[in-house]
């Protein structure tokens, strides 16, 4: 199962993505701002991270962007979950790099499917 870093401020969010990937068999460290995302995939192994957009001390954005600098960390996939949905942010998260641009709600298995699709190899 995939290693995960799940960057997200708001608590019943929070509790709502460890409950879909417990059941599935993923792990994670949580991080609550886009500060700690970036410190923690600089320190910690990482198959995919999770981020939310709209996040006290550093947006998910600028998190973002930080990682697309860090040579060991620009290839983890990054999905951006957010309650932003304007065709604007989509467009900003993509020029940025990231993989997914999902809405909150989500689908729990739209984002189990994206993450199996991120994380497994290429036969």
């Amino acid at each position: 199962m995939a290693r995960l870093i799940i960057a997200e401020d708001e608590t019943h969010m929070l509790r709502l993505l460890e409950m879909t990937l417990r059941k599935h068999g993923h792990t994670w460290t949580v991080c609550r701002n886009g500060r700690e995302a970036v410190e923690c995939a600089r320190d910690k192994a990482a198959d995919c991270i999770i981020m939310d957009v709209m996040m006290p001390e550093m947006d998910g954005l600028t998190a973002l962007a930080e990682l697309k600098k860090m040579e060991h960390v620009r290839d983890i996939p990054v999905i951006m979950l957010t309650a932003r949905g304007q065709f604007i942010d989509r467009e900003q998260a993509q020029s940025s790099g990231a993989a997914v641009f999902l809405t909150k709600p989500y689908s729990p298995t739209e984002l189990l499917n994206h993450i199996q699709r991120l994380t497994t190899p290429a036969s």
